[in-house]
C-alpha cells in the first residue's frame, strides 16, 4: 500500500481536507499548469524527493514543459539546498522526461 492510501485509510477526514487543499491549488488561476508543475519540481527536488519529482515531471511534460525547463527547475535548487536536489533528482527526472517524451 502506498503512503497516500495509508493516509486515506488511517485519517480519511484529514485526507479529504488535504485533497480539497490540493484541488484548490490546482484550480487557482494565477499560474498556468506548466509553471505550477515546474515549481513543484523545484520544491520537491530541494527536499530531495525523487519520487515526487518524477511524478511532477510527467505532469509537466503533459503541460508542455521541455527537457531544458525541467533541468533548469531542478538546477534552481542549488541556491536553496545545495547539490542535494540536483544529485538526488536530476538523473531520475531526465530519465522520466525521456521516457515520457518517447511515448508521444
Amino acid at each position: 500500500m502506498n503512503p497516500m492510501e495509508i493516509f486515506q485509510q488511517e485519517a480519511p477526514e484529514v485526507a479529504k481536507a488535504f485533497d480539497g487543499l490540493i484541488q484548490s491549488l490546482v484550480h487557482s488561476k494565477g499560474l498556468d499548469e506548466k509553471t505550477k508543475q515546474l515549481i513543484y519540481i523545484s520544491m520537491k527536488a530541494a527536499q530531495g524527493e525523487e519520487t515526487a519529482v518524477k511524478f511532477h515531471v510527467a505532469m509537466a511534460v503533459k503541460s508542455g514543459a521541455t527537457k531544458r525547463e525541467v533541468v533548469d527547475a531542478i538546477l534552481m535548487t542549488l541556491t536553496v539546498s545545495g547539490i542535494r536536489g540536483v544529485a538526488t533528482c536530476l538523473p531520475g527526472a531526465i530519465k522520466q522526461f525521456e521516457e515520457q517524451f518517447s511515448k508521444n
